[in-house]
């Protein structure tokens, strides 16, 4: 009766406690594993890891914090390097806006790729390039 509704709330509240002080580091760990799946639509064009190279767009290692046309080597559109230029540099909110719609972000970019509408991917994605930050190029 009444004693297995406590436990039951008990038990409820304890998951909840668990979830919401949980370390950070575990959560980031399971999304980077999703964005590291959902990465597998950008390696076309992009490659991240040991010994990455530039392929039709930059390699990705160290993006965070990295300015905006700013990888050593690759021919970058003239509208990423004023970008670059003008102080864009990559981090959660930049690249988050960049992956939903790159053309509308940054016009005449040369990134032919039509976006990610769904806001939890692009969490993952970035999740996934944050633990990249191996040496390519």
């Amino acid at each position: 009766g009444s004693e297995m509704c406590i436990r039951d709330r008990l038990s409820s509240l304890c998951f909840l406690m668990v979830a919401c002080f949980a370390p950070s580091g575990s959560v980031i760990a399971q999304d980077a594993a999703r964005g590291e799946q959902l990465f597998n639509k950008c390696r076309a064009c992009h490659a991240v890891g040991v010994n990455a190279r530039h392929k039709v767009g930059p390699e990705l290692n160290g993006i965070f914090g990295r300015k905006a046309g700013g990888a050593k080597d690759f021919n970058y559109s003239k509208a990423m390097r004023k970008a670059g230029g003008k102080g864009l540099v990559w981090n959660d909110t930049s690249l988050d806006s960049y992956l939903e719609a790159p053309t509308k972000f940054l016009p005449k970019n040369k990134m032919a790729f039509i976006g990610i509408k769904d806001v939890n991917e692009r969490k993952d994605i970035i999740a996934f390039l944050k633990t990249q930050t191996g040496s390519g190029n």
